[in-house]
């Protein structure tokens, strides 16, 4: 039986979610969401959690008591929207720069013993390095005593490299660590592209197969391919026009634009876009852009193409039976979006033992 529940703000594809429900001591019992398509794909994945679909600047006290039904919540968990903290991005400080206090908001309605605060690395450095600070600070106010850590999702068996803050509030002392990773020197080597999806059949540019080509044979394929289906979804290249094909089919592994001849060689764009993975390395830093090879680096490597959907959850380390909802852009920003799940299993487990630890 649970012994702490949830609710999940800012919810996504329950990308966060996964690593608490995995965990029979946790019970989710509400997420918000804004987006209808989201909220949906989160549903599939967790029929159990009441959904509240709303901005939450609409999130009323009332509304989530009619969720909750009476229940207690101990523990918050979400990250607010990080496109204007990215460094790929604007970085401004507007209105999404501020739901941070909607968050804190939601926290002063629940009173919960715990929550934890996931965003982007560029949150450290927003607001010439003021914005952090204030963060910790309107939380501290509710009584909180704080922690935060900077993780890197490949340090934990996902095969990208994603840096992610996570600051941690609980109620008078907070005993929580971080995560001891379990990849990298002196560990388990990282998971490299081969690895994460060199089971996956090849594709031609708009070529789609619904078939895996090879056996589960390491740790993480073990992971995503754990129910044993044989019928492979979302695996689907993207259509491009005839020269962005023999741009990348001119590219060898790991180059990018700058190593082009002359004559495919793009006259725009920054060092890493129109860029190849690496095979034997884990993947970049992966976002809904995945699937265009002018945004970042994210070609194929082995079959010089657009990523497929399937092959970025893979590279967010989802289950190849976790489910996505909408059409195919919606899909990639569910996945480009999330925290990775075996991310999420590390917070979940070291969140777990901090409760345990103050009971």
């Amino acid at each position: 039986m649970a012994k702490y529940n949830i609710v999940d703000l800012f919810a996504g594809v329950g990308g966060l979610s996964y690593g608490f429900a995995r965990l029979p001591e946790f019970q989710i019992l509400a997420a918000n969401e804004i987006e209808k398509d989201i909220a949906a794909a989160y549903h599939l994945n967790h029929p159990q959690v009441e959904m509240i679909n709303c901005d939450i600047n609409d999130l009323t006290g009332e509304m989530l008591e009619q969720a909750l039904k009476g229940r207690r919540v101990h523990v918050v968990v979400g990250g607010p929207p990080c496109q204007s903290y990215s460094t790929l991005g604007k970085r401004q400080m507007d209105e999404r720069a501020n739901l941070f206090l909607q968050y804190k908001r939601v926290l002063t309605i629940l009173k919960p013993r715990a929550f934890v605060f996931e965003n982007v690395t560029g949150i450290l450095s927003m607001d010439r390095g003021r914005l952090f600070p204030k963060v910790r600070e309107e939380f501290a106010q509710l009584g909180y005593v704080l922690r935060h850590c900077v993780l890197d999702a490949v340090d934990f068996g996902v095969p990208q490299r994603r840096e992610r803050v996570f600051l941690v509030g609980m109620r008078g002392e907070n005993p929580f660590t971080a995560p001891e990773p379990t990849h990298g020197p002196g560990r388990k080597p990282y998971v490299t592209l081969k690895e994460a999806i060199g089971d996956l059949p090849p594709l031609e540019n708009g070529e789609e197969k619904g078939f895996y080509q090879g056996e589960a044979d390491n740790e993480f394929l073990r992971f995503v391919r754990g129910n044993g289906a044989q019928v492979l979804t979302e695996h689907r290249a993207p259509r491009n026009g005839e020269h962005l094909v023999r741009l990348m089919k001119a590219l060898g592994d790991g180059q990018s634009k700058d190593d082009l001849p002359a004559e495919l060689r793009p006259k725009s764009g920054y060092g890493n876009t129109y860029a190849k993975l690496w095979w034997e390395r884990p993947s970049t830093t992966i976002t809904r852009n995945f699937a265009c090879p002018s945004s970042s680096r994210c070609i194929h490597p082995r079959d010089s193409r657009a990523m497929s959907i399937r092959e970025g959850a893979r590279l967010q380390s989802f289950p190849d039976d976790y489910q996505f909802y909408g059409c195919d852009g919606t899909k990639r920003l569910e996945i480009g979006n999330a925290v990775p799940p075996l991310l999420s299993a590390a917070i979940a487990r070291q969140m777990l033992k901090a409760l345990e630890e103050t009971n």
